[in-house]
């Protein structure tokens, strides 16, 4: 010791002889002598502890992490940070803040060590930041998979002697250890903070946690990449969200940055481009487990065990397609008796309670800030206050508000993803319900209402979830509230009280009356979005017969009951707002009325608190009822599905017969099997009853029918007499109802053509390929022998051409041999082929025939229906059927003489193709050049997405939907509701300042009486706008006088406030409901006018889609989000008013703050715009794909391709998923930087507030107000930015409407007012050089068409596939504009006609048979325009007349699209129609392909007699008819080969008549 003193000696005379005595004694407060000392009172000194154990070691620190800052960096680091490196720099930067934070205590408490304290501190943080910044340059090098430099320990190794001789210290004194010193408590506390981070820091070290692999945050990378990468930075379509992030980066959503960037350099285009979801919410995840979980819960109701029933986790690509189809999972079995509810509660409920404790605390914590900012006040206000309190409070409020704002975003994220987990479930079981229930039970629902269980009602089920825990959050809210509420002003809170419960029946009313007008809008939107629906599917009929203006009537009236709901509804609204806005003023001047006859005296102190606690009072008893609402919408909804979820599925098993028969050679058996459309007797489905629901027409009976491996079953019989039905009820689409019916091998399934071809919406291969893997070899030979090689030569990208929805784009021959094909390709050994022979012309039946029937289907089972009697003696068996028996089964030999014989030129009865319709065959997808891309082989796949910021003139749309008058009085109704709830505020600071001086006067600043919790006021979570009284009490002899005078014009303002607010919420209600009505008037207006062109080229869903999902949010979301934008706009203004006109000074700190606010809005703007413009991109194609699979569900389950489709939808939905959970994660994001910012204002401006007080007077007054200020501020700031997101992603909703209001392709409109009534009169048709060509750059379709047809000439008209058959009547009828050339009907120019006019005096009738669901009467004549006896006796004529009187008369019900009728009845139905016109000029465009031919037979008779004095053109398809025409056309490549009577053709030599006669026979 002796030594180190003399060592010490030397040290002082040196530090002495360098000046640096003087500097050492001011710092280290030592004597002269001794300047230095290593040893100070039995311990180290601080000294020395703090120079050389402290600031030295931390300087080198400093030293050397800077040098690791320059290293170079890896390309692109492939995996998430290993966790050691994370708890390393996250520790560095924690304890860079607790040094920071002792900075600020050790200024605070001014002791003698002061600067030394602050010279160590100051180092430390310079040292932390550095280590920070070194540890994450580190981890972008190679280091990264190892410990790193050892350096770095060592440097916080040497810091632990300063760190134990500090904590030493600190204990030994016991000023650190009592709580009436807490500035000094709390140095020890962050002292002992740091050594435990310190600690943490070396565990990271010692336990770095680098794996090898598992911590992918990419799709497709293989960790254990090399780490300097050649490659740039992976996209980020291929990274995975969240999973594989950090805490730090989960909390503040780092993970998201990449994608944010990508969206604020406007390169969001694609749902390609978006993170993939984290496993736990993938869809294949969540149906697998929601599966397992609808398993547990079927066992515990005691169901039968199915463990086979339930699909392996799939495994497959869900991107590439590929999918073996030779062995299939058989899909998820849904039993009926299952509650939804009840799985949905096993799947997500533990979850989403512990979700529930998070809540709660999130609740408790929002309290804790008002009460401390209560205690601040109040500390600011109390003169000999110790300023550790302050401290307290600040540093509190900083902790509670900062841990409230990560709770909350904690829990708002996880309750979403639990909510989308949900959606997933729901979206996926309805879908599996839908491919799996039986047709049976189906049809008593239409297509538009189970397509809704999927969007609507899936979407209120899910909604449920963030309603739930607001169901007891709000009452919780509200008891606490109440019990401050007590402690204010004792028991005369019940006064006020009473109001608020009387409004709590009134609240339940409004609830009651919103809910059963929302149910009632809802039943009208589905039958809007139902006719819409049909409306669509029969454009191109409506346009044919001129109906537009009826069905815009019938959609308009649709839309009227709709619209009165919705106003009701917003009328309600509108109440609630108004109530909620009064209330507080009502609920107030009741408590002071109540207080003051108690004998209280009445003070600004209690009147300001009771304020802000009855605003608090407002906002449970406000939002309960929305919540009660939310969740009955949800009970309601989960009703519907549960109701999908109890129909009966498809029991195949039950079905067909298991036993095998002993013949080996036995395909299908059947034994006096009978069938119905309808459920069997017994049934529980609830649509049982529902009349009309299904075909009750028909009921197959008595069927006996044995059919041998490899043979061929032709069956034969008229219209309607259940051939069609005989194949449904093999695929097992009937009810058995007895019988026996056994089919080999039924597991492979069957290749089904059925007689109304489904085809699906994608390229031409796609529809034959069917799931399955090319194989071109065999391709080809199903393309040749299904006649298809010429049509793929004239399609614009041959095989890759999209056919349209439905297969718009494609001629009916063309439809029919792509179903055919996609039948052969499946390659099944049993082919049910329904009638696939109707819609060819004659030589491609016979190639059909000869080639793919009997050639390439060659030992298969097949079973042909056809009304082609020509061809059915190449069967092996031929089957009569009638009135839904077999009658005789045997050879064609025997069964051809009991089927009418027809003239002898019956072989070649079928010339022409049933319907060109359309040389569109190759032109038609490209008929509207502005929408595709010439090249593109997708040509209908893509809806187009807006990109960038909304154009001003959607603002400009809506204001005009408005109504430019009602938008500005909606405006100056807002701001006159503002500038009176802001001159309230200011009479009540007022009232405080008149009180406060004379209270002074009177007591001359005693403080006799203080007031129990005065400040309460700050609980207000909008703050009040005006400043808090400071206690010093108020004199008690304040008179009633005053009292009375300020209560009243307080309440007379309040008064005129609560007016203005009525007026406003009513206007608005007003004007959002006239907007709704004219966006939709204008919607609706420009569709029903649009060319035929753009329907053939867009597909359903997407006009749909404007139609549903569009317009609810125009009718509903946006007025809700508009709403509460305008109320946080005119709040600001009139906040930052007050504010300027109170304290000015505040204004200028909110400038940084303003712009710190607009620039992280405008980076997340960008990017969330274009995240909900993908979720209405991505939600089309999983509606269209789930309407097309209801609309083709025969066919899918017959060839077994069920699970594929499952797959197919799921990877459609989680597409959506994608974006869906992109877009909650970035408003995520968005706010907690949002509360951060809040976070730091607060509890800077406490800061501020106390180390004011230490050094100058403040007004605690301004200081109250102003931390009101700067808590409502945030809170209005983030609303703001959040309303202004969500109003303008609602008005992406009149975005896309409006895109269809101005920029379809409309026909032309004009009329031609000159036109005589009787026109035409005679119905002489002329082609003069008529030139068509469906878009610029293709072949003409039409090419120089001249001839004259002469009044009441019948013309028969022939031709190949491709000969401009149909376009010409497309062109007479307009729907396609000439090129060049005129028609002239009477010689009159058709094109000076107006189109109304046109096709009002013309009839035709239409190949593809269209019904609309509704009665007989109303297909028949949907105007009205003929009596009942007239209908019936067409339907007469039509020989209809006994299949719809069984069904009921003429207002039978025909089911969705005509469903109740067969193909051939609805046919005979359309040629009903044209019967009743009195149409001069009529266009058959071969209307009885369907039909027997004993039944055509009849019905040309009818057709001659009928029209007899008209004009008729028919595209014939039987040659008796042709022969009995007075001329004949033939057209051949869009030119008039021949034009002349039947008689002369067939003896000129070598004309093109006889070659299309005779051809087939040769």
């Amino acid at each position: 010791m002796h030594d180190d003193q003399d060592g010490i000696s030397r040290i002082e005379e040196g530090m002495s002889e360098s000046g640096l005595a003087g500097l050492l004694t001011g710092l280290c407060h030592t004597d002269e002598e001794n300047p230095f000392p290593l040893w100070q009172n039995g311990n180290v000194s601080p000294c020395f502890n703090q120079l050389v154990l402290g600031a030295l070691p931390h300087a080198g620190m400093a030293v050397m992490c800077a040098c690791y800052l320059g290293m170079a960096r890896c390309g692109a680091v492939q995996s998430s940070p290993p966790c050691g490196w994370v708890l390393r720099a996250v520790s560095a930067l924690l304890a860079a803040l607790l040094y920071a934070g002792d900075v600020v205590l050790v200024s605070v408490l001014r002791e003698e060590d002061m600067f030394l304290d602050i010279l160590t501190d100051s180092c430390g943080l310079l040292a932390m930041l550095l280590h920070f910044s070194a540890a994450c340059v580190l981890l972008r090098t190679a280091f990264r998979r190892k410990r790193g430099p050892p350096v770095l320990p060592v440097t916080i190794l040497l810091l632990i002697p300063n760190h134990v001789i500090t904590l030493i210290t600190y204990s030994e004194n016991k000023e650190y250890l009592t709580p009436t010193e807490p500035l000094k408590l709390a140095r020890l506390v962050l002292a002992s903070a740091r050594s435990f981070l310190f600690a943490v820091y070396l565990f990271g070290f010692v336990f770095p946690f680098v794996r090898d692999d598992g911590y992918t945050l990419y799709i497709n990378a293989v960790d254990g990449s090399p780490l300097i990468s050649e490659r740039p930075p992976p996209d980020t379509g291929e990274m995975v969200a969240e999973d594989g992030s950090g805490c730090i980066s989960r909390l503040f959503y780092l993970w998201l940055n990449p994608l944010l960037r990508r969206g604020a350099r406007g390169e969001l285009d694609a749902p390609a481009d978006l993170y993939h979801l984290p496993q736990k919410l993938r869809t294949s995840v969540v149906r697998g487990y929601f599966h397992q979980c609808w398993q547990s819960c079927q066992k515990g109701a005691g169901r039968r065990e199915t463990p086979d029933r339930w699909p392996t986790p799939v495994g497959r690509n869900l991107l590439n397609g590929t999918w073996s189809s030779r062995h299939r999972d058989e899909p998820a079995e849904l039993e009926d008796d299952v509650g939804l509810l009840r799985v949905l509660h096993k799947a997500f409920g533990l979850r989403y309670y512990l979700l529930g404790v998070l809540k709660a605390t999130v609740n408790l914590s929002s309290f804790a800030g008002p009460l401390l900012l209560s205690s601040l006040v109040n500390f600011m206000e109390e003169n000999g206050a110790p300023v550790s309190r302050g401290v307290w409070c600040v540093l509190g409020l900083f902790a509670t508000t900062l841990f409230s704002a990560v709770l909350q975003n904690i829990y708002a994220f996880e309750v979403s993803k639990v909510a989308l987990a949900a959606r997933g479930a729901l979206v996926s079981t309805i879908y599996g319900k839908a491919l799996r229930v039986s047709s049976c039970s189906l049809a008593g629902s239409s297509l538009g209402e189970v397509v809704n269980l999927m969007s609507a009602d899936a979407d209120r089920v899910v909604n449920f979830l963030n309603s739930f825990h607001e169901l007891w959050s709000l009452p919780f809210r509200f008891a606490v509230t109440l019990y401050l509420l007590y402690l204010q002003v004792g028991v005369a809170f019940l006064g006020g009280l009473g109001v608020a419960l009387v409004l709590v029946p009134f609240n339940k009313f409004l609830a009651s009356r919103i809910l059963s007008h929302n149910k009632e809008m809802l039943q009208f939107k589905d039958s809007r979005v139902k006719l819409m629906t049909e409306i669509l599917f029969g454009i191109r009929v409506i346009k044919f017969y001129n109906w537009e203006a009826h069905f815009a009537r019938m959609v308009a009236d649709c839309r009227k009951q709709e619209l009165s709901h919705l106003r009701a509804l917003k009328y309600l609204d509108a109440v609630c707002v108004y109530t909620w806005a009064a209330l507080p003023v009502v609920i107030s001047i009741l408590t002071f009325v109540t207080y003051v006859l108690l004998g209280h005296p009445l003070t600004a102190a209690k009147v300001f608190t009771t304020l802000a606690l009855v605003g608090m009072l407002i906002a449970p008893l406000n939002a309960f009822p929305w919540v009660l609402n939310g969740i009955l919408e949800a009970k309601v909804s989960l009703e519907r599905i549960q109701r999908l979820i109890k129909l009966t599925n498809q029991d195949l098993q039950a079905y067909y017969a298991l036993m095998t028969p002993e013949d080996s050679q036995t395909s299908i058996l059947l034994n006096q099997g009978a069938f119905s459309w309808t459920r069997p007797p017994g049934s529980t489905d609830p649509e049982a009853a529902e009349p009309g629901a299904a075909k009750e027409s028909l009921h197959l009976h008595g069927l006996t029918l044995h059919v041998a491996q490899g043979s061929l079953v032709a069956v034969v019989g008229k219209v309607g007499c259940g051939k069609s039905s005989l194949l449904a009820a093999l695929t097992g689409e009937l009810s058995r109802l007895s019988g026996v019916l056994y089919v080999a091998n039924r597991e492979a399934g069957f290749g089904l053509a059925s007689q109304e071809p489904w085809i699906q919406h994608a390229s031409v291969r796609d529809n034959i390929l069917f799931g399955k893997d090319y194989d071109a070899a065999f391709y080809q030979a199903v393309i040749e022998a299904c006649a298809l090689s010429e049509d793929l030569n004239v399609l614009p990208n041959g095989d890759r051409t999209e056919v349209g929805e439905n297969g718009v784009t494609l001629s009916g021959g063309q439809k029919a041999r792509l179903a055919l094909a996609r039948a052969v390709y499946m390659d099944k050994d049993i082919y049910l082929l329904d009638d696939p022979l109707a819609a060819v012309d004659t030589d491609v039946a016979e190639h059909l025939m000869k080639k793919c029937i009997m050639g390439l289907l060659r030992g298969k089972t097949r079973i042909l229906c056809t009304h082609r009697i020509e061809f059915v003696d190449k069967a092996d068996v031929m089957v009569l059927m009638d009135n839904g028996t077999i009658i005789k089964t045997g050879p064609p030999a025997e069964i051809l003489p009991l089927v009418q014989t027809l003239p002898q030129m019956e072989r070649n009865d079928h010339i022409a193709e049933q319907d060109d319709s359309t040389e569109q065959d190759g032109d038609k997808p490209e008929s509207s050049s502005d929408l595709f891309v010439d090249d593109d082989p997708h040509l209908l796949e893509g809806e187009r997405k807006q990109v960038g910021g909304l154009a001003w003139r959607v603002y400009q749309t809506y204001w005009r939907a408005v109504g430019g008058v009602l938008a500005t009085s909606i405006l100056l109704s807002l701001l006159l509701m503002q500038a009176s709830k802001n001159a309230s505020d200011w009479w009540l600071s007022h009232w405080i300042s008149e009180l406060r001086s004379n209270g002074s006067s009177t007591t001359n600043g005693s403080s006799s009486t203080p007031v129990a919790s005065p400040h309460l006021l700050l609980f207000s979570p909008g703050g009040l706008l005006s400043p808090l009284p400071s206690v010093e009490a108020f004199a008690s002899n304040n008179t009633s006088l005053d009292v009375r005078f300020y209560l009243t014009v307080y309440a007379s303002i309040a008064a005129s406030n609560t007016v203005f607010t009525a007026l406003r919420a009513f206007l608005f209600a007003y004007g959002v409901v006239c907007a709704a009505s004219a966006i939709h008037n204008r919607l609706l207006d420009r569709v029903l006018k649009a060319t035929v062109a753009f329907f053939d080229t867009t597909p359903l869903g997407r006009i749909l889609n404007r139609f549903s999902s569009d317009l609810y949010s125009v009718d509903d979301s946006l007025p809700f989000t508009l709403n509460i934008l305008l109320a946080n706009v005119f709040g600001l203004l009139g906040m930052l008013a007050v504010i300027g006109y109170s304290l000015p000074w505040v204004l200028v700190a909110l400038l940084p703050l303003a712009l710190l606010y607009h620039r992280t809005q405008h980076f997340y703007r960008h990017t969330s715009r274009e995240l909900k413009r993908l979720c209405s991109l991505t939600l089309s194609p999983m509606y269209s794909h789930f309407s097309e699979t209801l609309t083709g569900l025969g066919t899918i389950r017959a060839s077994g391709s069920s699970a594929r489709f499952e797959e197919e939808s799921a990877r459609r939905l989680e597409q959506n998923q994608r974006c869906l959970f992109l877009s909650t994660a970035a408003m995520q994001w968005l706010d907690i930087r949002l509360q951060l910012i809040g976070v730091a204002v607060v509890t800077g401006l406490g800061a501020i507030a106390v180390l004011q007080r230490q050094y100058a007077a403040v007004d605690p007054g301004l200081v109250g107000l102003s931390l009101s200020y700067a808590l409502s501020i945030t809170s209005l700031l983030s609303g703001l930015i959040f309303s202004f997101t969500q109003t303008e992603m609602q008005l992406v909703s009149v975005e896309r409407t409006e895109e269809y209001s101005t920029g379809l392709p409309v026909e032309p409109q004009h009329q031609n007012a000159q036109l005589p009534p009787a026109w035409p009169r005679q119905g002489c048709v002329e082609f003069r050089d008529v030139v068509v060509a469906y878009r610029e750059g293709l072949p003409n379709a039409l090419d120089g068409v001249t001839l004259t047809v002469r009044p009441g000439e019948k013309i028969g008209i022939l031709g190949r596939t491709g000969s401009g058959k149909s376009t010409m009547f497309l062109a007479l009828f307009r729907m396609v504009e000439l090129s060049e050339g005129r028609i002239l009907l009477d010689q009159l120019d058709i094109s000076t006609v107006g189109l109304a006019q046109l096709r009002s005096r013309l009839a035709i009738i239409p190949q593809d048979p269209f019904l609309f669901s509704g009665t007989v009467r109303r297909n028949l004549d949907p105007c009205g325009q003929h009596l009942d006896q007239q209908l019936l006796d067409v339907l007469v004529q039509c020989h209809l007349s006994t299949v719809v009187s069984r069904m009921g008369g003429l207002d039978a019900e025909v089911g969705e699209r005509g469903k109740c009728f067969s193909a051939g009845q609805r046919q005979l139905l359309c040629l009903a129609r044209a019967l009743l016109t009195e149409a001069k000029v009529l266009c058959i465009d071969e209307a009885t392909a369907s039909v027997d031919q004993k039944t055509d037979a009849l019905l040309q008779q009818t057709i001659r007699r009928r029209f007899q004095d008209k004009t008729v053109l028919t595209i014939a398809h039987r040659v008796n008819t042709i022969m009995d025409s007075d001329r004949v056309l033939v057209m051949n490549a869009g030119k008039v080969v021949e034009f002349d009577t039947p008689a002369a053709l067939c003896q000129t030599d070598n004309s093109a008549f006889q070659r299309l006669i005779r051809e087939p026979g040769d």
